[in-house]
């Protein structure tokens, strides 16, 4: 609509008329009821043509989308060779279906060519009156400003309404507040309205208040909302109006004010509607507030009002983004009972909620159950289901969805292809991966700066540096730019494998185009993870890049250095990483000093580890509980319990918070040194004083007291459990069965044992292993050869300890020759050897 032009008129007629001149334009011969006409007639209309029935033809096109730009302008051609006059209730209309047609792309479109057929007939200074300008007409054309977001015509529209002389009414003066910009629609609507004798009604407040809102102005749209609530009954804000103002309080993120406004909207006695109620749900539900969200669909069935769709929507989706899979499902199970059927964006965001507790069978179940329901899943449910089970490993499972896709008629996008090839890479099958790579090309999906970046990250992990610098420069080559992601996996991969050479020279590539090089976090995390594998000596080397390309090492650094050296045992290197440090105007911190103190600890120097534990006051450095942990734990493994409570005894003094950990520290401790008495003592003080255990100190006590023989009391503990908010783990079921087996209580044993496959946990291989050597030194055979058949080679293989045993048992010699038989088959053989 750029470059139109509006022309003030000269007319002072109280009714000014459309002027059209006549035309030499061929006529349209797209609507056959117009007749052609000679381009130099100026003789009356032939009675075959009526502008009306021209109109109107025009009209029922223009509402179908069958109406073209070029048609609109012959028509008017038409009616301009014409010069006959058409009544303004045929113009209006016509102009009002062409501004709505549905035949353009653009949704401006419709309005722009509205706009230019008036502005064409307003240049006209000659002709025959044909059609006079109502209220309406201008009613038509600010509504096509306002569509085409063209405030400045609408503007001009309204100048040009004044001088007309026609009487505003509240139908035009609400879509003017609709086409101005916000300040001047406030100032119209308290203003001018009233002053040109159309006082604005609830849809003018409501119509602005939106306009402020949108704005991000929501407290002087409520300040507006009271100033219309003392205007009177006419103007008396009902539930559109409170519903605005709330719902632009919530997408400001003002949540206290927005329900406020809707807790004194039901004291004004307006009732909420549906969608009132759905406003404020969603956005509780986005605010995780998933509480609040709940009384307020409480308070809604309560008033009656039925929650919809897209209320357990809402709740189903919040459930499922905080995490709250089972409060996700109780609101799926609410809504069926309610007779709402779940439809395709319900069970979507129930599936991603499952999908992310790693219950891809649950969402598999949901996802077939869309069909059965007459919903049809898309594109979103396939990827959801996907990725869920990409993220379970459960390869098989997600090839099979993903060739169901084409047979139900829905296309694989990028997004998808990605899913399954990050599947593959994150397990290593490069094979398979590229395969799906190539698939995706061969169907016309082209990848993505992900999809190379996922073959790219996974090709480093595996040290297939060639074949990720290959995909590198192929993703250029497409003209997909590389971005930072891309980049740091070939500097991390290239680190990891010791060339620095090729690091450099990528870092050195990033910053030529502008891409901001890898931080000391990111290099810090190479260093980290190169002196976790033991290789320091790389993890040095990397250091040193660091330095050269101008980055600062900083403390975290350093230490992770250090603790790299300390866990090889090279401490005088320790020390020097630890010099260089403070040479480099790094000062270390409690976190470096609690570095080397471990590293002492942990190379069996003690003494040196507490001259450095004293240099730390010295320092000024004041000792954290991590500093006492570290000190705790060294005492106690190297047998010095004495030394440990008095260390204790000063970290009490010092006013240091103890920690469950400590706790869990020393009763492990004193446990280990055959102090079981003095821990279990300990441990029911502690008890006594309100402290909250975890499980690994619960497992520690049930095996002290077994090794004490305080049975009774190691059942009880057992037996408390879940009173104390815990759930056994399969330390704990492995600590009751080994010790109820010692005391040769074979059946109790297994019952325990059952007991614990019941509860969903499967027992280690250290485990199982353990429960037969037992069994078989106890002449408990049979039971044995009933654990030996749980032995699958996969997740439970046999110890070598355990085929000795059995072997020593069974040989020609054994004493237990004769038993073999009592075995499962496959492990008869061992009678053959002798």
């Amino acid at each position: 609509m750029s470059g139109l032009l509006l022309r003030h008129s000269s007319s002072t007629s109280p009714m000014f008329r459309i002027r059209l001149l006549y035309s030499t334009t061929t006529p349209m011969s797209r609507l056959c009821i117009l007749v052609r006409r000679s381009s130099s007639s100026t003789s009356p209309p032939s009675h075959s043509w009526s502008p009306e029935a021209a109109f109107a033809a025009a009209t029922e096109r223009a509402r179908a989308g069958a109406l073209s730009p070029e048609d609109a302008h012959n028509l008017f051609d038409e009616l301009l060779g014409q010069a006959t006059p058409v009544h303004s209730r045929a113009l209006n209309g016509f102009l009002a279906a062409l501004a709505r047609a549905p035949a353009y792309d653009d949704h401006r479109s419709g309005p722009s060519l509205v706009v230019t057929l008036f502005n064409r007939v307003c240049r006209e200074e000659a002709g025959p009156l044909v059609a006079p300008l109502t209220v309406h007409t201008y009613g038509i054309l600010m509504d096509c400003c306002c569509r085409a977001h063209r405030a400045d015509l609408g503007l001009a529209f309204f100048g040009r309404f004044l001088r007309t002389g026609l009487r505003l009414n509240l139908i035009f003066g609400n879509t003017l507040l609709k086409c101005l910009w916000t300040d001047e629609a406030v100032d119209v609507l308290l203003r001018k309205m009233s002053e040109l004798g159309c006082a604005p009604d609830v849809i003018s407040y409501n119509t602005v208040l939106k306009r402020l809102c949108k704005d991000s102005r929501s407290q002087e749209a409520l300040n507006l909302l009271y100033t219309m609530a003392k205007a009177g009954r006419a103007c008396s804000p009902d539930v559109v109006t409170y519903s605005t103002v709330i719902h632009g309080f919530f997408r400001e993120g003002e949540i206290g004010k927005a329900c406020n406004l809707f807790h004194e909207m039901v004291q004004q006695g307006v009732v909420p509607v549906v969608a009132t109620y759905n406003s404020v749900i969603d956005a509780l539900c986005k605010a995780r507030a998933m509480d609040k969200a709940e009384l307020v669909i409480r308070q809604m069935v309560h008033n009656d009002v039925q929650p919809d769709n897209v209320t357990y929507n809402c709740m189903i989706h919040g459930y499922s983004t905080s995490g709250q899979w089972k409060e996700a499902t109780r609101m799926v199970r609410e809504m069926t009972k309610r007779g709402i059927i779940p439809n395709t964006v319900t069970c979507n965001s129930f599936m991603t909620s499952l999908c992310q507790h790693r219950r891809s069978k649950e969402a598999a179940e949901v996802f077939d159950s869309m069909t059965v329901k007459g919903h049809k899943p898309d594109i979103v449910s396939y990827s959801i289901l996907l990725h869920g089970y990409a993220n379970e490993g459960c390869l098989a499972d997600m090839i099979n969805l993903f060739n169901s896709m084409k047979d139900n008629g829905i296309v694989p996008n990028c997004q998808v292809f990605n899913v399954l090839i990050g599947a593959y890479a994150k397990c290593g099958k490069m094979d398979q991966a590229t395969l799906i790579f190539t698939e995706m090309q061969g169907q016309g999906v082209s990848p993505n700066v992900f999809t190379y970046s996922t073959l790219i990250a996974a090709l480093c992990r595996m040290g297939r540096l060639a074949d990720a610098m290959e995909k590198f420069n192929e993703m250029i080559a497409v003209g997909i730019q590389p971005n930072n992601v891309v980049y740091h996996s070939l500097i991390q991969g290239f680190c990891m494998h010791a060339d620095l050479v090729k690091a450099k020279e990528l870092v050195t590539e990033m910053v030529s185009k502008g891409i901001p090089r890898p931080n000391i976090v990111f290099f810090t995390s190479v260093i980290n993870n190169l002196c976790k594998e033991g290789r320091v000596m790389d993890a040095h080397d990397v250091l040193d890049l660091v330095i050269h390309i101008g980055e600062r090492p900083d403390v975290i650094t350093f230490g992770s250095l250090i603790d790299g050296y300390g866990l090889v045992g090279k401490m005088d290197k320790a020390l020097r990483v630890f010099d260089a440090m403070v040479s480099a105007g790094v000062e270390p911190d409690v976190v470096t000093y609690n570095t080397l103190v471990n590293c002492y600890f942990r190379n069996g120097k003690v003494e040196d580890g507490l001259t450095l534990f004293k240099e730390m006051s010295c320092k000024g450095i004041k000792p954290d509980t991590v500093t006492y942990s570290i000190i705790l734990d060294g005492f106690y493994h190297a047998g010095r319990t004495v030394d440990a409570k008095k260390m204790f005894d000063e970290m009490i003094e010092t006013g240091i918070a103890v920690s469950i950990s400590i706790y869990r520290i020393i009763l492990l401790g004193l446990c280990r040194n055959n102090c079981a008495g003095e821990a279990i003592n300990l441990f029911q003080k502690l008890g006594a004083m309100n402290v909250k255990f975890d499980i690994t100190i619960l497992n520690t006590m049930i095996n002290a007291m077994h090794k004490v023989q305080r049975k009774e009391e190691a059942n009880d503990l057992f037996a408390a459990i879940s009173a104390n908010g815990l759930v056994p783990n399969a330390s704990t079921y492995g600590v009751m069965i080994t010790n109820i087996l010692k005391d040769g209580a074979v059946e109790d044993a297994n019952s325990m044992f059952l007991s614990m496959e019941k509860s969903g946990i499967v027992p280690s291989s250290r485990l199982m292993n353990d429960i037969i050597r037992m069994l078989l030194e106890k002449g408990e055979i049979a039971k044995a050869g009933e654990y030996l058949c749980k032995v699958d080679g996969k997740s439970i293989s046999l110890e070598a300890s355990t085929t000795s045993l059995m072997l020593s048992l069974f040989s020609r010699k054994g004493k237990y020759q004769e038993d073999v038989k009592l075995l499962p088959a496959k492990y008869q053989f061992f009678d053959k050897f002798g």
